[in-house]
């Protein structure tokens, strides 16, 4: 039992609604970003791509509360929000000075990796809208309470590390939450590359560790439970090559101890063979109960993402009340299926997750 009071769908307008930063992701293909002279172009961000998987996977209603520069590359990344089919009314328009000395919009060139080759990020978010943003920005009460209203709020550390202010902004979001009935989730997503020059993991932990204490659902992990929370996962070494499942579910009853007003906590267990081929599992844990799905390889063609789309998951099914057990194996479904297609975003089908949850072959469907 995971005890989460969700509110009902008829009283709220929307499903989930995601805090969080939305990038332009540049790729290039099957290429490198220093060697490329073309990219495609998509949206991204660690908290949307929560609300989007659940909107276009799981036809869910999903809204972004986000801030975009008001210029060229600001109206495509809300086109590929419309396309994506998430609710952009939320977004705070915030106007561009002409060069984007004072405010700009965030760009993320990613490559996928292939074989011993590991994927890599370059982002460019510096000054970005979102990461400008301060308490009162926001009319949460507006946006979470009877005249509008959302089941679920989902945030997250890559939103909380953008700037001194965002947790703030992040903290009084989950106010509001906490005062209408709606669940809150984060996801710890701990980036080295946000925190490293505003103080490390000592910063990380003082900032998530206060944060955390106000939500329901928690997803990271290994790497994110220790650096962000300081709660450790023994018996595992540096390069993750084996996962005990014993010490995973140690870890989880650690962090459930340190935070109890959590419900649900989850992590993936991932091994990466190579960049094309991973070993992809998960485990969860609520009220006591642990729901684990063994690993099993799963070939990649762009990993990034796959997080995110198992949070959608497992979302999805807490909130059509599925037993955790089939909350989790939605998740890893979804993620997997993520993962076999470019860009941050799911392009899978609810039929094609449920296949998959039940061992179905990738024999051609025509």
């Amino acid at each position: 039992m995971t005890n989460l009071k969700i509110r009902s769908a008829d009283e709220c307008r929307w499903d989930c609604v995601s805090l969080g930063e939305v990038m332009l992701r540049l790729d290039p293909g099957e290429g490198r970003i220093h060697t490329s002279r073309q990219f495609n172009a998509s949206e991204g961000g660690g908290e949307y791509n929560v609300a989007r998987g659940l909107r276009r996977c799981f036809g869910l209603r999903g809204a972004v509360i986000t801030a975009i520069a008001e210029n060229p590359v600001g109206r495509l990344v809300e086109d590929l929000i419309l396309q994506g089919g998430v609710d952009p009314s939320l977004i705070r328009w915030v106007p561009y000075d002409g060069v984007g000395r004072k405010v700009r919009n965030g760009l993320n060139f990613t490559e996928r990796g292939y074989g011993v080759r590991a994927a890599v990020g370059c982002s460019d978010r510096g000054n970005t809208a979102i990461s400008q943003v301060k308490v009162g920005d926001f009319d949460f009460d507006t946006i979470l309470g009877p005249k509008s209203g959302s089941r679920w709020l989902h945030t997250g550390g890559i939103f909380a590390a953008l700037s001194e202010t965002t947790p703030g902004v992040a903290n009084q979001a989950m106010d509001a939450a906490r005062k209408f009935g709606t669940v809150v989730s984060f996801d710890l997503n701990y980036r080295d590359s946000l925190w490293k020059s505003i103080g490390g993991k000592a910063k990380a932990q003082q900032v998530n560790r206060e944060l955390v204490n106000k939500v329901d659902v928690l997803f990271g992990n290994e790497e994110d439970f220790s650096a962000m929370l300081g709660i450790e996962l023994e018996g595992v070494t540096e390069d993750f090559a084996e996962l005990p499942v014993a010490s995973y579910e140690r870890m989880l009853r650690d962090v459930v101890a340190a935070f109890p007003n959590l419900k649900v906590v989850a992590t993936t267990l991932r091994t990466a063979h190579t960049a094309s081929r991973n070993a992809w599992g998960a485990i969860a844990i609520a009220g006591g109960e642990i729901a684990h799905l063994p690993q099993r390889d799963v070939d990649i063609l762009d990993r990034v993402g796959g997080g995110d789309s198992f949070a959608s998951g497992l979302i999805y099914g807490l909130l059509t009340n599925k037993p955790l057990p089939w909350a989790v194996g939605c998740g890893v479904a979804h993620g997997a299926l993520a993962m076999t297609t470019p860009g941050d975003t799911s392009m899978a089908s609810l039929a094609e997750v449920e296949r998959v949850m039940k061992g179905g072959s990738a024999r051609i469907a025509r």
